[in-house]
């Protein structure tokens, strides 16, 4: 993703931060103060998670036109043709903002495709080709255990759970891996980043296709990982953000999931929300600092699977169930 929208932008937005905590801080004390839905939900198994993102780590980065890139989809749709009803696989080329071509695949598993409601889940799989943010080998790609490979081990976890307990035929699961996200550059311009997003906005796989809401994973696996309310996130849907947030407290999460403003970050929920106009949330690992929003072993070579965490993977995954089974809950 990219580091930050545009400077200026992002003061507003700050500005606005100052504002807002206290609204903020309101907010979550009116959620806690909630009743927890009396709602049985699937206990997140954090042991396969971390084995999903292992697993990637091993086939090496997953970079555009790479053997790792052809690889790892390949066992992505395996691993989807598991635990979905319906998967679609969209292969396509699309173009960097240096003007090459690059092979991209997106992958979606569909749960209940016949449900009216349906809830989005998004995360990007592909590696960072550069690692820009080290000291050295910068032009080296990097494993993207985290900014990668932790969104993957948690939505292809959580649709195994969704599979072992069914949910009503309300309710609907669409989980969309998307590639060539990280191909970006501050230079190329914004739209140079989340190339995969936007094809798939543009080409659904279902014509048509909406959702009630969705949520973007980005860097969920991380050793102390904290998820602060993202900008862009509170702009385009400051509802589910709270809905997301309040289920995280009722969980037992809330440590991670904290009711602070962070920054404004371009991701791959942004075309989501423009394109196709479904209100749509990012989860991503982020402080409280504007000037260094993001951990240390962004977009290094430190991004390994040893900066992976089984408590951060279960808070994470363990909200998403929690946010599912409050949602296909009957109507009191």
């Amino acid at each position: 993703m990219k580091p930050i929208i545009p400077i200026l932008i992002a003061s507003v937005f700050l500005i606005l931060s100052a504002c807002n905590d206290s609204v903020n801080k309101n907010e979550a004390e009116t959620n806690n103060s909630k009743p927890i839905p009396q709602i049985k939900v699937p206990v997140f198994n954090a042991d396969s998670a971390y084995s999903y993102v292992a697993y990637q780590t091993t086939l090496g980065p997953r970079t555009p036109g790479s053997d790792a890139q052809t690889k790892c989809a390949q066992w992505m749709l395996a691993e989807l043709k598991q635990f979905c009803d319906t998967v679609y696989e969209q292969k396509t080329t699309v173009k960097s903002g240096d003007g090459k071509m690059l092979p991209c695949i997106n992958l979606i598993g569909v749960i209940n495709p016949t449900a009216p409601k349906r809830i989005l889940f998004l995360t990007h799989w592909d590696s960072r080709p550069w690692a820009d943010n080290d000291t050295k080998d910068k032009e080296k790609p990097i494993i993207a255990a985290d900014d990668a490979g932790s969104g993957v081990g948690v939505l292809i976890e959580v649709a195994r759970e969704l599979q072992q307990q069914h949910l009503s035929a309300n309710t609907g699961i669409d989980i969309l891996f998307t590639d060539v996200e990280d191909f970006g550059r501050s230079e190329w311009g914004e739209e140079s980043y989340c190339l995969g997003t936007q094809y798939w906005a543009h080409n659904p796989h279902v014509a048509g296709y909406k959702a009630a809401y969705g949520i973007l994973l980005d860097m969920v696996g991380a050793r102390n990982a904290q998820f602060p309310l993202e900008g862009l996130s509170s702009q385009f849907a400051n509802d589910i953000q709270q809905k997301v947030w309040q289920a995280a407290g009722h969980a037992g999460y809330s440590s991670f999931f904290i009711y602070t403003n962070a920054a404004a970050i371009t991701d791959d929920h942004v075309p989501v929300n423009r394109i196709t106009g479904i209100k749509t949330i990012d989860i991503i690992n982020l402080s409280t600092d504007p000037d260094k929003p993001f951990a240390p072993h962004w977009h290094t070579h430190a991004d390994d699977l040893n900066i992976i965490d089984k408590t951060t993977l279960k808070a994470v995954g363990q909200t998403l169930l929690q946010t599912i089974y409050e949602e296909d809950a009957p109507a009191l």
